[in-house]
């Protein structure tokens, strides 16, 4: 056989012709796929000559979308072994797991995903290989005719890149840009018993067998979906699993589920007494209950004192406005669908009924930046200004359907902690520095510590502006991100219509990545609203704008913050800092002056008078989450002292009460978690 050549990560290989890159790497268990110039494969097929073959571990990022889009494959089978009259939808990978979409007479029950999970067991034990063929669309449709879905797919192709929106949900994993293909599952592949058990519309990759897939696997519940992510079409019953290399990562993994229930914000929202969404209110829409209202005043007001110290001037706007304004913005255009309906007002009419002025359009606002716009433009503006840093806890309201809506970190109305920043070109980039800075410093001081950097650029079918504005935007922020040594991961086409951004991706307790603080360089809203200052030589020029929101939303963050400390807050955000408990009801009244010495210290303290008794109020305490419990009893009121009970079960005895007030006061000072 002749030799070929080609390089396997980087470094130069000969090889026969015809080699398959499963033949070239039997050795390594490990691997399930090759990247082939950029491009995923499947190991059985022949490696070509001078190119740059690449290997695809089963837990790299790839690896294991190999791996969940393979297990997706096995639960359609299985589902159709159990109901052969199911059709089949779009099964695609997705973060920590798979689904896969049926049109089935019934929804699925408990009891069903129990059964499928044996028969995906006895599939994956099975051994089957996946085997890709190439077909061409008649092929495709005679052999795939009692599948509907699959047909629309297949009409779809031929109007199909690899645009993920324009096939719907999910759909890019079976049709788009290149060849159209069919896998088949194989029993007894190499024998002469082979026989094709199963087979599905896909573009791959897959791994070699379903004995890869090995005992990493569960389903993990379902529920109705639309096809193709829309409501204009059938809704389809969906069923979620998710699947590991190895069982220890399932079981770490289900186990992160656990933790993460045990967290969930609305939970602890209502067992701590926090905050609630009234159905007589709407969805989407929260009430802060007095506890909940303490820790977000705290949360604001060092915010509020943060932003002083930095420079920044706070300023007020309405939460309505004429459409014209959201015209002007470009909101109107390209984010209509997530603003509330309009409503029609100051209209007037003559007495005969006929029109004496027409009404206009009033929108309740779903972003702050155009009205601070309008503070800008208030006045003429020089040089000397900027940069000028406008700040305001601004309440906006978008209009999020009810299958999004999700407690405080999906809501219909919050208040964003919302900047917008206008300096000059030449200030734009130290500005950016400073203000990255500024965004990561106030992050760590809310607890949070894990971050990365996410850069999100143009969509060419969604946003406003030329080529060259939005490339210079775009490489600015990406050199002030990378100057910030954090990790910069790309998110292509995720930018607002009127600029590229950068979001802060922190971790939390768990290990979970949430989206904090975005910053968006914009050349485009300027100019839409012909914003101008006085430069040092008397011309007028366009100010650059920054758009900042450091925690998202208010409400969001609270969630978040709930969620990372589980609800035991930090002593300065603890809506209650001290729960003083006595011992007995003759030591009250000790404890109501020990409670008014702390109030006086400017401490958070309560005094549980209650009839319960003692280790009742102590398990209370508990479970309000309340960072000191104090406790005195007779020798305590002796000595004038007090016994501490932290949050671990630990207790200190014995402690003045000037050091306990100074304890307590310290840890709150220094926002530290005790």
């Amino acid at each position: 056989m002749p030799e070929i050549h080609l390089t396997l990560d980087g470094v130069p290989t000969v090889i026969e012709a015809g080699t398959t890159a499963i033949a070239l790497l039997a050795k390594e268990r490990t691997v399930v796929a090759v990247r082939v110039d950029g491009e995923l494969r499947d190991l059985d097929r022949e490696l070509p000559a001078d190119a740059s073959v690449e290997r695809v571990t089963i837990d790299s990022p790839d690896g294991l979308a190999i791996l969940r889009h393979s297990a997706a494959h096995v639960l359609a089978q299985a589902v159709q072994q159990i109901n052969p009259d199911a059709k089949l939808g779009i099964g695609p990978p997705i973060t920590d797991g798979f689904y896969y979409d049926f049109d089935v007479e019934t929804p699925f029950t408990p009891e069903q995903l129990t059964e499928l999970d044996k028969v995906m067991g006895r599939i994956i034990k099975e051994g089957q290989t996946f085997r890709r063929r190439v077909v061409t669309e008649d092929e495709a449709r005679a052999e795939l005719a009692h599948e509907p879905y699959k047909l629309e797919l297949i009409g779809l192709k031929s109007a199909v890149s690899d645009d993920e929106q324009s096939v719907g949900e999910g759909a890019s994993v079976e049709v788009g840009a290149g060849e159209l293909t069919i896998y088949d599952n194989v029993r007894g592949a190499g024998r002469e018993t082979e026989a094709v058990v199963w087979k599905d519309l896909c573009r791959g990759p897959h791994l070699p067998s379903t004995r890869l897939i090995g005992n990493g696997v569960q389903l993990m519940r379902s529920a109705a979906a639309y096809w193709r992510g829309s409501e204009k079409n059938p809704q389809l019953q969906r069923v979620y699993g998710t699947a590991w290399p190895t069982k220890d990562e399932l079981r770490a993994y289900t186990e992160r589920l656990a933790e993460a229930e045990r967290r969930d914000h609305r939970r602890l929202g209502t067992e701590l007494d926090l905050f609630s969404f009234p159905d007589e209110i709407g969805s989407g829409l929260a009430v802060f209950h007095p506890r909940g209202g303490v820790v977000r005043m705290e949360m604001e007001e060092y915010s509020r004192k943060r932003h002083i110290e930095a420079g920044y001037e706070f300023v007020y706007s309405p939460h309505a406005t004429k459409g014209k304004l959201f015209e002007v913005s470009g909101h109107l255009d390209w984010y209509a669908d997530g603003m509330y309906p309009p409503m029609q007002l100051d209209a007037e009419y003559h007495a005969d009924g006929t029109v004496k002025r027409e009404g206009q359009d009033y929108y309740l606002k779903p972003m702050n930046c155009p009205m601070h716009n309008l503070i800008f433009d208030a006045r003429g503006r020089s040089y000397r200004e900027l940069p000028l840093r406008l700040f305001e806890f601004g309440t906006v309201y978008r209009y999020e359907k009810s299958g999004v809506v999700h407690g405080l970190t999906r809501a219909r109305g919050f208040t964003q902690d919302d900047a917008h920043i206008y300096t000059t070109r030449e200030q734009m980039r130290e500005e950016l520095t400073s203000l990255l800075t500024f965004v990561l410093d106030l992050l760590k001081d809310y607890g949070l510590e894990d971050f990365y950097l996410e850069l999100s650029t143009r969509n060419p079918e969604k946003s406003v502006g030329d080529d060259a504005t939005w490339e210079e935007a775009t490489q600015t922020l990406k050199e002030v991100a990378e100057a910030s040594g954090l990790d910069l991961v790309p998110d292509p086409g995720g930018a607002a219509f009127y600029g590229p951004k950068i979001s802060v991706q922190a971790k939390d307790a768990i290990g979970r990545t949430w989206q904090m603080s975005t910053i968006q360089l914009d050349f485009n809203l300027p100019e839409r609203f012909d914003l101008t200052y006085q430069a040092a030589d008397g011309s007028r020029q366009r100010p650059v704008m920054i758009h900042r929101a450091l925690f998202g939303s208010i409400e969001r963050f609270f969630a978040v913050l709930l969620e990372h400390y589980a609800g035991a807050f930090p002593a300065w955000l603890a809506p209650v800092q001290v729960l003083a408990v006595p011992v007995a009801e003759p030591f009250n009244d000790y404890l109501i002056d020990v409670a008014k010495q702390l109030k006086a210290a400017g401490v958070r303290a309560e005094v549980d008078l209650s009839d319960d008794r003692f280790n009742k109020k102590i398990r209370n305490a508990t479970k309000e989450k309340v960072p000191f419990v104090l406790i005195a009893g007779g020798e305590d009121a002796e000595a004038g002292a007090v016994s501490f009970r932290y949050r671990d079960g630990t207790q200190r005895n014995g402690v003045p009460i000037a050091e306990a007030i100074e304890i307590v006061r310290t840890a709150i000072d220094t926002r530290v978690q005790v």
